[in-house]
């Protein structure tokens, strides 16, 4: 659940909210009773190590699966792919 907290209220106490989002609480602060921020715990860069891990091991089977049925790119092709998106 998430906890509301108007930014006066955050200026004052701070540091025990930084504490309680660290350990897990996540802090809406406020202004004149509107969302504007939110305080929440970080992902550790163990964690985000792991992921990004497990992301490039999905994309090389992928990709190992893709040239064992045939199918194959140039680094130009996939290139223009990427790009493609960007317009």
């Amino acid at each position: 659940m998430t906890r509301h907290v108007a930014i006066s209220e955050f200026k004052d106490r701070a540091s025990e909210l930084v504490a309680a989002a660290e350990a897990g609480e996540e802090i809406l602060i406020t202004r004149h009773g509107k969302p504007v921020a939110l305080l929440s715990q970080t992902i550790d860069d163990g964690c985000a190590e792991r992921r990004a891990r497990e992301a490039l091991s999905r994309m090389d089977a992928r990709r190992e699966r893709l040239r064992a049925a045939g199918m194959t790119a140039t680094v130009e092709e996939m290139i223009a792919w990427k790009n493609e998106g960007q317009r």
